[in-house]
Protein backbone atom coordinates (compact mmCIF):
# COMPACT_ATOMS: atom_id res chain seq x y z
CA UNK A 1 0.00 0.00 0.00
CA UNK A 2 1.52 3.38 -0.93
CA UNK A 3 0.63 6.56 1.20
CA UNK A 4 -0.08 9.72 -1.07
CA UNK A 5 1.18 13.20 0.52
CA UNK A 6 -0.45 16.27 -0.06
CA UNK A 7 0.93 19.76 -0.14
CA UNK A 8 -0.66 22.40 1.62
CA UNK A 9 -1.59 25.18 -0.69
CA UNK A 10 1.17 28.43 -0.79
CA UNK A 11 -0.47 31.21 1.31
CA UNK A 12 0.38 34.70 -0.49
CA UNK A 13 2.24 36.66 1.51
CA UNK A 14 0.52 39.83 2.71
CA UNK A 15 1.58 43.01 1.27
CA UNK A 16 1.62 46.39 3.74
CA UNK A 17 1.73 49.96 2.61
CA UNK A 18 3.67 51.80 5.25
CA UNK A 19 4.28 55.81 4.58
CA UNK A 20 7.26 57.83 5.56
CA UNK A 21 9.26 54.44 5.22
CA UNK A 22 12.56 55.47 4.05
CA UNK A 23 13.85 56.60 7.54
CA UNK A 24 13.44 55.98 11.08
CA UNK A 25 10.05 54.24 12.69
CA UNK A 26 8.22 53.80 8.98
CA UNK A 27 12.10 52.46 8.16
CA UNK A 28 11.96 50.00 11.13
CA UNK A 29 8.13 48.97 10.67
CA UNK A 30 8.61 48.03 6.87
CA UNK A 31 12.05 45.79 7.95
CA UNK A 32 10.07 44.21 10.97
CA UNK A 33 7.00 43.48 8.30
CA UNK A 34 9.13 42.15 6.30
CA UNK A 35 10.90 39.96 8.65
CA UNK A 36 7.94 38.53 9.68
CA UNK A 37 7.37 37.51 6.13
CA UNK A 38 5.47 40.07 4.12
CA UNK A 39 6.36 42.23 1.31
CA UNK A 40 6.08 45.99 1.72
CA UNK A 41 5.13 49.10 0.09
CA UNK A 42 7.64 51.41 0.92
CA UNK A 43 6.58 55.66 0.56
CA UNK A 44 8.74 58.35 0.70
CA UNK A 45 9.17 62.31 0.50
CA UNK A 46 12.06 63.10 -0.55
CA UNK A 47 14.47 60.63 0.43
CA UNK A 48 14.56 58.48 -2.66
CA UNK A 49 18.30 56.81 -1.82
CA UNK A 50 17.12 56.02 1.53
CA UNK A 51 13.89 54.43 0.39
CA UNK A 52 15.52 51.83 -2.18
CA UNK A 53 18.10 51.41 0.32
CA UNK A 54 15.04 49.94 2.69
CA UNK A 55 13.64 48.11 -0.77
CA UNK A 56 16.89 46.21 -1.48
CA UNK A 57 17.26 45.33 2.44
CA UNK A 58 13.59 43.74 2.03
CA UNK A 59 14.45 42.11 -1.28
CA UNK A 60 17.53 40.64 0.62
CA UNK A 61 15.13 39.16 3.29
CA UNK A 62 13.47 37.12 0.03
CA UNK A 63 10.56 39.38 0.26
CA UNK A 64 9.53 41.60 -2.69
CA UNK A 65 9.25 45.56 -2.21
CA UNK A 66 8.78 48.88 -4.24
CA UNK A 67 8.91 52.32 -3.33
CA UNK A 68 6.84 55.39 -4.68
CA UNK A 69 6.66 58.80 -3.41
CA UNK A 70 4.53 60.65 -1.72
CA UNK A 71 3.57 63.86 0.00
CA UNK A 72 1.33 62.92 2.84
CA UNK A 73 0.55 66.83 3.12
CA UNK A 74 -0.67 66.88 -0.61
CA UNK A 75 -4.19 65.42 -1.26
CA UNK A 76 -4.52 66.72 -4.30
CA UNK A 77 -1.74 63.61 -5.27
CA UNK A 78 -3.57 61.35 -3.64
CA UNK A 79 -5.69 60.33 -6.84
CA UNK A 80 -2.38 60.13 -9.22
CA UNK A 81 -0.92 58.03 -6.19
CA UNK A 82 -3.34 55.55 -6.02
CA UNK A 83 -2.95 54.86 -9.94
CA UNK A 84 0.52 54.49 -9.31
CA UNK A 85 0.29 52.44 -6.32
CA UNK A 86 -2.02 50.11 -8.47
CA UNK A 87 0.43 49.61 -11.19
CA UNK A 88 3.00 49.02 -9.00
CA UNK A 89 0.57 46.01 -7.18
CA UNK A 90 -0.05 44.62 -10.77
CA UNK A 91 3.92 44.65 -12.12
CA UNK A 92 5.09 43.54 -8.77
CA UNK A 93 2.54 41.14 -7.39
CA UNK A 94 -0.33 40.63 -10.45
CA UNK A 95 -2.67 42.04 -7.79
CA UNK A 96 -5.15 44.62 -7.39
CA UNK A 97 -5.42 44.86 -3.97
CA UNK A 98 -3.21 44.97 -0.79
CA UNK A 99 -3.58 43.98 2.73
CA UNK A 100 -2.18 46.67 5.06
CA UNK A 101 -2.08 50.42 5.45
CA UNK A 102 0.43 52.37 8.53
CA UNK A 103 0.15 55.83 8.54
CA UNK A 104 3.56 56.25 9.71
CA UNK A 105 4.49 59.62 7.20
CA UNK A 106 5.01 62.71 10.23
CA UNK A 107 6.95 65.36 11.01
CA UNK A 108 7.84 67.51 14.32
CA UNK A 109 7.19 70.97 14.65
CA UNK A 110 8.42 72.34 18.25
CA UNK A 111 6.58 75.25 19.29
CA UNK A 112 4.85 76.69 21.94
CA UNK A 113 0.85 77.62 21.76
CA UNK A 114 1.73 81.10 22.48
CA UNK A 115 4.34 81.22 19.19
CA UNK A 116 2.81 78.62 17.56
CA UNK A 117 2.51 80.04 13.57
CA UNK A 118 -0.40 79.27 11.32
CA UNK A 119 1.57 78.01 8.85
CA UNK A 120 3.07 75.33 11.14
CA UNK A 121 -0.64 74.55 12.72
CA UNK A 122 -1.19 74.30 8.79
CA UNK A 123 0.96 71.91 7.74
CA UNK A 124 0.71 69.68 11.09
CA UNK A 125 -2.91 69.52 10.18
CA UNK A 126 -2.17 68.69 6.20
CA UNK A 127 0.07 66.02 7.03
CA UNK A 128 -0.84 63.90 10.28
CA UNK A 129 -4.60 64.41 9.90
CA UNK A 130 -6.07 65.78 6.49
CA UNK A 131 -3.42 63.58 4.94
CA UNK A 132 -4.29 60.40 6.94
CA UNK A 133 -8.18 61.07 6.50
CA UNK A 134 -8.10 61.36 2.46
CA UNK A 135 -5.10 59.14 1.96
CA UNK A 136 -7.14 56.01 3.70
CA UNK A 137 -10.20 57.65 1.37
CA UNK A 138 -8.19 57.30 -1.89
CA UNK A 139 -6.68 53.90 -1.09
CA UNK A 140 -9.56 52.57 0.73
CA UNK A 141 -11.13 50.64 -3.26
CA UNK A 142 -7.43 48.48 -3.21
CA UNK A 143 -7.38 47.66 0.33
CA UNK A 144 -8.30 44.37 1.01
CA UNK A 145 -11.42 43.32 3.05
CA UNK A 146 -10.09 41.96 5.80
CA UNK A 147 -7.09 44.09 5.91
CA UNK A 148 -5.94 46.21 8.68
CA UNK A 149 -5.10 49.91 9.16
CA UNK A 150 -2.67 51.11 11.66
CA UNK A 151 -2.38 55.36 12.08
CA UNK A 152 0.21 56.76 14.08
CA UNK A 153 -0.28 58.85 16.87
CA UNK A 154 1.67 59.97 20.20
CA UNK A 155 2.22 59.13 23.69
CA UNK A 156 1.54 63.26 23.17
CA UNK A 157 -1.80 62.67 23.71
CA UNK A 158 -1.53 61.31 26.97
CA UNK A 159 1.07 63.15 28.57
CA UNK A 160 1.74 66.33 27.91
CA UNK A 161 5.40 67.73 27.05
CA UNK A 162 5.31 71.91 26.40
CA UNK A 163 6.38 72.50 23.12
CA UNK A 164 3.95 69.84 21.23
CA UNK A 165 0.43 71.16 21.93
CA UNK A 166 -0.45 71.26 18.38
CA UNK A 167 1.43 68.27 17.12
CA UNK A 168 -0.31 66.54 19.79
CA UNK A 169 -3.54 67.89 19.07
CA UNK A 170 -3.70 67.02 15.53
CA UNK A 171 -2.92 63.30 16.70
CA UNK A 172 -6.02 63.39 19.28
CA UNK A 173 -8.01 64.20 16.00
CA UNK A 174 -6.47 60.98 14.79
CA UNK A 175 -6.84 58.50 17.13
CA UNK A 176 -10.84 59.59 16.98
CA UNK A 177 -11.16 59.41 13.07
CA UNK A 178 -9.55 55.38 13.89
CA UNK A 179 -12.61 54.94 16.00
CA UNK A 180 -14.60 56.10 13.45
CA UNK A 181 -12.43 54.21 10.59
CA UNK A 182 -13.53 51.09 12.61
CA UNK A 183 -16.57 52.00 13.02
CA UNK A 184 -17.31 52.37 9.15
CA UNK A 185 -15.11 49.67 7.99
CA UNK A 186 -16.66 47.03 9.59
CA UNK A 187 -18.25 45.35 7.45
CA UNK A 188 -15.80 44.76 5.34
CA UNK A 189 -13.38 43.22 8.01
CA UNK A 190 -11.27 45.94 8.29
CA UNK A 191 -9.68 46.71 11.65
CA UNK A 192 -8.67 49.72 12.49
CA UNK A 193 -6.47 51.03 15.39
CA UNK A 194 -4.00 53.64 16.63
CA UNK A 195 -0.47 53.21 18.27
CA UNK A 196 1.35 55.53 20.30
CA UNK A 197 4.70 55.73 20.14
CA UNK A 198 6.28 57.58 23.44
CA UNK A 199 9.48 59.05 23.64
CA UNK A 200 11.45 57.20 20.43
CA UNK A 201 15.40 58.25 19.66
CA UNK A 202 14.92 58.97 15.92
CA UNK A 203 15.29 61.94 13.61
CA UNK A 204 12.09 63.26 14.30
CA UNK A 205 12.12 66.63 15.88
CA UNK A 206 15.88 66.83 14.38
CA UNK A 207 16.48 64.17 16.15
CA UNK A 208 15.86 66.25 19.79
CA UNK A 209 15.49 62.53 21.80
CA UNK A 210 18.12 60.86 20.11
CA UNK A 211 20.90 63.61 19.74
CA UNK A 212 19.99 66.06 23.24
CA UNK A 213 21.81 63.98 26.03
CA UNK A 214 19.18 66.34 28.21
CA UNK A 215 16.48 65.74 26.53
CA UNK A 216 17.10 61.93 26.36
CA UNK A 217 17.72 61.85 30.40
CA UNK A 218 14.73 64.03 30.85
CA UNK A 219 12.06 61.20 28.97
CA UNK A 220 13.99 58.25 30.79
CA UNK A 221 13.45 59.60 33.67
CA UNK A 222 9.39 60.12 32.85
CA UNK A 223 9.67 56.00 32.21
CA UNK A 224 8.90 53.14 33.98
CA UNK A 225 11.33 51.37 32.26
CA UNK A 226 13.92 53.81 32.78
CA UNK A 227 14.84 54.98 29.22
CA UNK A 228 14.01 56.31 25.82
CA UNK A 229 12.68 54.38 23.19
CA UNK A 230 14.19 53.16 20.08
CA UNK A 231 13.26 52.33 16.33
CA UNK A 232 13.15 48.45 17.53
CA UNK A 233 10.58 48.94 20.28
CA UNK A 234 8.21 49.98 17.50
CA UNK A 235 8.61 48.03 14.48
CA UNK A 236 8.02 44.75 15.92
CA UNK A 237 5.54 45.42 17.64
CA UNK A 238 3.29 46.88 14.53
CA UNK A 239 4.42 44.08 12.71
CA UNK A 240 3.00 41.55 15.23
CA UNK A 241 -0.41 43.56 15.31
CA UNK A 242 -0.72 42.92 12.17
CA UNK A 243 -0.44 39.27 12.30
CA UNK A 244 -3.25 37.05 12.06
CA UNK A 245 -2.29 36.67 16.69
CA UNK A 246 -4.23 40.15 16.91
CA UNK A 247 -7.13 39.92 14.12
CA UNK A 248 -9.58 40.33 17.17
CA UNK A 249 -7.87 43.85 18.27
CA UNK A 250 -9.86 46.86 17.01
CA UNK A 251 -10.44 50.03 17.83
CA UNK A 252 -8.06 50.50 20.18
CA UNK A 253 -5.43 53.14 21.06
CA UNK A 254 -2.07 51.06 22.16
CA UNK A 255 0.83 53.20 23.63
CA UNK A 256 4.02 51.63 23.09
CA UNK A 257 5.98 53.67 25.46
CA UNK A 258 7.80 51.66 28.38
CA UNK A 259 5.19 53.06 30.73
CA UNK A 260 5.96 56.82 29.84
CA UNK A 261 4.72 59.57 32.05
CA UNK A 262 3.03 57.01 34.78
Amino acid sequence: MTSTQTTAPKIAPKIALVTGASRGLGRNTALSIARHGGDVIVTYHSRSTEADAVVAEIAAMGRKAVALQLDTGKVASFADFALRLKAALKDTWQRETFDHLVNNAGHGDYALISDTTEAQFDRLVDVHFKGVLFLTQALLPLLSDGGRIVNLSSGLTRVSFPGYGAYAAVKGAVEILSLYLAKELGARGIAVNTVAPGAIETDFGGGAVRDNPEINTLFAGMTALGRAGVPDDIGPMIASLLSEDNRWINAQRIEVSGGQGI
